[in-house]
């Protein structure tokens, strides 16, 4: 059976480290992920005027996290809050190419940032900062290694998460200080953390449009095997 082509977004680092230039990049076991639930990879570099161009060669669209937020002007968020770091060319490239995949009815699967990013594009708001917003909030920047669970969230039932994962309760890792803030117009919230925090939404209506606040490429759980076994089967229809 043919793999279905897989766009995924990268991260953009500055010129130090890898190269004396300006870099991109992204961890392989996103790939590896992708690969593994029998799809084909590639990677889609920061183009926001070629969104479309790229809409018309992939079947789907994975959207990244990575250790920036999205700015708060993108959602009528107000006042950016101290900890908000942006890297804008990459917000208006993942903006445009999950907007334009959306209007198109493709697969779209949102990963911590790529499910706040999806969040925002689908009309939603985020919390800038959860240890500001939330009174006893949990470690969502979890102490220990990304590959080891580091709370658990309650997944609803009666969702797409839910009939995936089959389990109302799933151990994740968690490495964020945003979340969604609301549930709107079309939005379903699948998965949320015992502080409350959303963790995972979907929109109705749609091929397949989810996002997971964790990182389900570290196959830390059969939960997140069948989320990316799931996005890749829907490439293929």
């Amino acid at each position: 059976m043919t793999r279905p082509l897989i766009g995924v977004t990268l991260d953009a680092e500055q010129p130090g480290g890898y190269s004396k230039f300006p870099w991109y990049a992204a961890r392989q076991n996103y790939f590896d992920a992708v690969v593994a639930a029998g799809g084909l990879p590639v990677a889609l570099p920061h183009e926001p005027d070629q969104a479309a161009d790229y809409l018309d060669t992939v079947v789907g669209v994975l959207v990244t996290g990575g250790a920036f937020d999205v700015d708060p002007s993108y959602y009528d968020g107000g006042a950016r809050h101290d900890t908000v770091v942006t890297k804008d060319r990459r917000t208006a490239f993942e903006f445009a190419i999950t907007r334009g995949a959306i209007g198109r009815d493709m697969p779209v699967l949102g990963i911590c940032g790529g499910q706040q990013l999806l969040h925002v594009v689908l009309g939603g708001k985020l919390i800038q900062h959860i240890p500001d917003a939330v009174q006893a909030a949990l470690a969502h920047e979890q102490p220990n290694p990304r590959d080891e669970a580091g709370h658990e969230v309650a997944v609803k039932r009666g969702t797409l998460l839910h009939r995936l994962v089959g389990v109302d309760r799933l151990p994740v890792n968690s490495a964020h200080h945003q979340a969604a803030l609301d549930e709107p117009a079309g939005v379903v919230v699948n998965a949320v953390a015992d502080d409350g925090v959303i963790e995972g939404i979907e929109a109705t209506g749609r091929r397949f449009c989810l996002g997971v606040q964790w990182h389900p490429e570290f196959h830390i759980s059969a939960g997140d095997r069948q989320i990316f076994a799931a996005f890749v089967a829907a490439c293929r229809r």
